[in-house]
């Protein structure tokens, strides 16, 4: 029996965290690590205490927005933020860390963990946004795509 190498582990448990997300567009699990240690995970949702997209529909897809347009009238955090703020909220630096990311990030999240001091991240599904790729870059934080896991007979769409 050959054990997965940690990269794979920490990219399973992304998709196993987007199981948590309440977004009726896409489903999306981030996971911070340090020295080989979760440090927080999040996912894509409304905050804590505000009814949930499942709950009450999506203002977004009911006026057509087209992915990655008008982020301020959706409900939900993306799950980078809540990796961000799951670490404040329990006092977890996760400057120096590496992020997980079932989806490469969006350009508000690239600045936010830019700012955190997040320095290499690793996905599996692209996103369209040039200029997040572009502020990673000039900030030197290292980007890695990596293939979606295969885990057998479970669903992660």
């Amino acid at each position: 029996m050959q054990r997965l190498p940690w990269s794979e582990y920490f990219i399973n448990i992304t998709y196993l965290v987007s199981e948590r997300s309440t977004c009726l567009r896409r489903r999306v699990g981030a996971v911070a690590v340090k020295d080989k240690r979760i440090l927080a995970t999040g996912y894509n949702g409304a905050p804590a205490g505000v009814p949930h997209c499942l709950d009450v529909g999506c203002l977004r897809k009911r006026l057509v927005v087209p992915s990655g347009q008008r982020h301020e009238i959706c409900r939900g955090l993306h799950a980078e933020q809540n990796v961000i703020i799951q670490a404040a909220v329990h006092g977890i630096t996760i400057q120096g860390a590496e992020l997980y990311c079932t989806t490469h990030p969006c350009v508000l999240c690239a600045k936010m963990l830019i700012n955190c001091g997040i320095r290499h991240i690793i996905y599996t599904e692209e996103y369209a946004d040039d200029l997040a790729a572009t502020m990673f870059e000039e900030a030197g934080v290292t980007i890695e795509r990596v293939n979606r896991p295969d885990i057998g007979n479970v669903s992660y769409a």
